[in-house]
């Protein structure tokens, strides 16, 4: 059973001419040193609170921001309330629209089979999500979840019932649209629906595991049992999963001996690179080598499971195979564009890139429910979920 309740958000208040984009920002792990500086020249931004810790790693000074906040009025609080978050925009060519729930999620174990993980995690980065949490007692930011869905009526009337409260488009062209549901009838159809439902994270596992560690930390604190959540239907027109590529720089294995053992492990042939662009789907990966050379790799091993994953085969056969980068004898980078990409191996220093078809979340789904999880970054969920629009306090 999973528990979505409405809750009473703290948001910005703008004052004199701050606009909405003074407030907001990308989520913590996706924003460039530049960028980030850029944010933080503006007092009020989200990420003086989530990107400033101390000296010891820990997050007093950012709690003394956010109670200034609150204090001074930056930030204004609602009463109980759901809000719903649109965003707009170009996937390829094509104008999508994702829609999103937001409210507050109960924490549960993952063995309690309501909250459905797909992803494996990165124990250094909960450690500071933990320290955050402990200093701030509120939660900043918001995780991703794709679950089953509204019925047609109540979505209708969850859309009818949302107010406009912000809007910003975003220097990537996205136009993020955050609404408020305060209809209290609309808010207990939407927590009775969903209490019925799974929810799988498809964005945000640290932060979700963060979240289960702290609320076992206060088990006292009902409050505290809860994460930010942004909810999007599984059938969701907008609901976009992108690829993950990989780029791979050798620290001990000869060039030779990783090609060999690629060629050795997977049917490949030697192709243009527009070739390669246009026939991708057809294949396991397109491999991009510093040389210049262009192939396309098929794996057929028919063991069914998680050698249905692109991102397995690459792990297994290539990074762990290859280059063994299980042992150290390798470093991996990841990067969703694939314009990105090309940049990136033409500037030198990388060995391989490793180009991906988009993951099938049907696929996905189906692995996540028998309790499997993909390797890490096997997902890139487009557009990403935009901090500071509310936020959760829990004390």
């Amino acid at each position: 059973m999973v528990t979505f309740l409405p809750f009473p958000g703290y948001r910005p208040a703008l004052n004199g001419d701050e606009r909405i984009e003074d407030r907001i920002s990308p989520p913590y792990d996706v924003i460039g040193k530049e960028y980030l500086r850029v944010l933080q020249d503006r007092r009020n931004n989200v990420t003086n609170l989530t990107l400033k810790p101390d000296v010891d790693r820990k997050y007093k000074g950012s709690r003394k921001e956010l109670d200034r906040m609150t204090s001074d009025g930056s930030l204004r609080q609602d009463p109980d309330s759901f809000y719903l978050y649109e965003q707009v925009f170009d996937d390829h060519g094509v104008k999508k629209t994702r829609v999103g729930l937001v409210g507050i999620l109960k924490t549960e174990r993952y063995e309690d089979g309501g909250i459905v993980p797909h992803e494996e995690t990165f124990s250094k980065v909960k450690e500071d999500r933990l320290n955050l949490l402990r200093d701030m007692e509120a939660h900043l930011e918001s995780i991703f979840c794709v679950y089953e869905g509204l019925s047609p009526g109540l979505y209708r009337e969850a859309c009818d019932r949302a107010r406009l409260i912000y809007r910003h488009m975003d220097g990537s062209g996205v136009d993020h649209r955050f609404h408020i549901i305060d209809d209290k009838g609309v808010q207990e159809r939407i927590t009775s629906e969903l209490g019925e439902q799974k929810v799988l994270i498809a964005d945000g596992h640290h932060r979700y595991e963060t979240a289960l560690s702290y609320s076992q930390e206060n088990p006292g604190d009902e409050r505290k049992g809860y994460v930010l959540a942004t909810l999007v239907a599984a059938g969701d027109e907008g609901l976009v999963v992108w690829p993950t590529h990989r780029l791979v720089s050798s620290t001990g294995v000869p060039a030779e001996d990783a090609e060999k053992a690629i060629m050795q492990s997977m049917e490949t042939e030697e192709v243009t690179e527009a070739r390669m662009e246009s026939d991708l789907k057809s294949w396991t990966m397109g491999l991009m080598f510093k040389d210049g050379r262009r192939f396309l790799a098929r794996h057929e091993g028919g063991q069914g499971g998680l050698w249905d994953l692109d991102t397995y085969v690459v792990q297994e056969l290539v990074l762990n195979g290859a280059y063994r980068h299980d042992e150290g004898m390798s470093t991996v980078e990841y990067e969703a564009e694939y314009q990105n990409v090309k940049r990136m191996m033409l500037e030198g220093g990388r060995d391989l890139a490793i180009v991906l078809n988009d993951p099938s979340l049907e696929t996905i789904w189906g692995l996540s429910m028998k309790g499997v999880r993909t390797p890490k970054k096997t997902t890139f969920f487009y557009p990403k979920v935009w901090s500071g629009f509310v936020l959760y306090k829990m004390a």
